[in-house]
């Protein structure tokens, strides 16, 4: 077995690895003793994952001599709610966790947000390790300390920034994804490209299918340089007061769109990024800050991958532009009442502003939605 590749998220003596790699769930228990406090940890996974990895991970744990039990959710966005965070709080607090005690998210995003607020809450905060299992997960949730659970008001919008102890992420897991699966996380792929990163996006142009087909080294670089890239923006901005808002791109749009379709399996969360990207920058080119050539650059890329560039897909649906940007209004980035957009210069050319004029949303959408 080859090493795997490693990503280190700097925050002092909080800091933790990112470890990335073919059939790392083999070896997590010889990864995860290390930073464990106590020689027990609790697996937090769903019933979808539990049938495809919990025992290759139950059978590392045993090797490590790691005492272990797993609690087993229900699948799906629908998870990550008050009700299931008390069901989980309640089976680990009968389960007699102690404070040196860990839990490990085996899942995807939804499993690694819940069990990380579990984490964070539970007797007052408790260690966790992220062993995300969809590359969504292993290029964006799993890393960077935001946990949180969705409410009928929003997305994550209760919540709390705490860390993981470790993160390994086992590309060789991706392959038992379904291909929406792995088109909604290439989505956040792409993000970090158009964000900062215009050579990665150059490259994602000439292997993104690669990456989705299952190419191995493809894989591993597309996610060790997502990593690579969330890594660095939280080491200098943990908390979301500056720079770290720039990894929302996409996100206030396709928040909305997640809202009015009720957060369910219709329109997935990386899809939603997808068209909340396009729609950034097709505002951005409308208010001329944008070359409309980087916009249409960005759409070909996501369709030729297969991933959706509009709401065209969802036939019969009637979208409203004031209900999508009241979702806006509610987002946890509005500040002072003015809701913050990322918006782009060009491909690799993100920055944040808090100065954009709401009519000119409903302008783009009405548009946008009319077509």
């Amino acid at each position: 077995m080859t090493a795997p590749l490693r990503q280190r998220v700097a925050l002092g003596d909080r800091s933790y690895d990112i470890l990335i790699g073919d059939d790392l769930l083999a070896a997590a228990g010889s990864h995860i003793a290390p930073v464990l406090r106590q020689r027990r940890v609790i697996v937090v996974t769903d019933t979808t994952v539990a049938a495809l990895h919990l025992a290759a991970l139950e059978r590392s744990l045993s090797d490590a001599d790691i005492r272990h039990e797993a609690v087993v959710l229900p699948p799906g966005e629908q998870t990550k709610d008050f009700a299931h965070l008390e069901k989980l709080i309640a089976r680990l607090l009968e389960l007699k966790i102690e404070r040196g005690t860990a839990l490990v998210a085996l899942g995807g995003g939804v499993i690694g947000d819940l069990t990380g607020f579990a984490a964070a809450v539970v007797l007052r905060g408790i260690d966790f390790v992220q062993v995300p299992t969809t590359l969504l997960a292993q290029v964006d949730s799993s890393v960077g300390g935001k946990t949180g659970i969705n409410t009928a008001y929003g997305k994550n919008l209760v919540g709390s920034f705490h860390q993981p102890r470790l993160v390994l992420a086992d590309t060789a897991a991706l392959s038992s994804l379904p291909r929406r699966q792995l088109l909604a996380g290439y989505a956040e792929v792409v993000k970090y490209g158009v964000i900062d990163r215009p050579e990665f996006f150059t490259w994602l142009e000439g292997h993104g299918t690669a990456v989705i087909e299952g190419d191995p080294g493809a894989r591993q670089h597309a996610v060790s340089e997502s990593c690579a890239a969330k890594a660095e923006i939280v080491a200098e901005d943990e908390r979301e007061r500056g720079r770290r808002g720039l990894l929302n791109l996409g996100h206030t749009f396709g928040h909305a769109l997640e809202a009015e379709t009720g957060f369910g399996d219709e329109l997935l969360h990386g899809e939603a990024v997808a068209i909340g990207m396009v729609l950034a920058l097709d505002l951005s080119v409308r208010l001329n800050l944008c070359p409309a050539a980087d916009s249409a650059r960005l759409r070909r890329h996501l369709a030729a991958v297969g991933l959706a560039t509009g709401v065209e897909r969802f036939q019969g649906r009637i979208w409203s532009p004031r209900r999508l940007t009241e979702h806006m209004a509610r987002d946890k980035k509005v500040t002072d009442g003015r809701t913050t957009f990322v918006m782009a210069r060009g491909i690799g050319r993100a920055f944040l502003s808090e100065n954009v004029d709401i009519t000119e949303v409903e302008a783009l959408l009405t548009d946008t939605l009319a077509a």
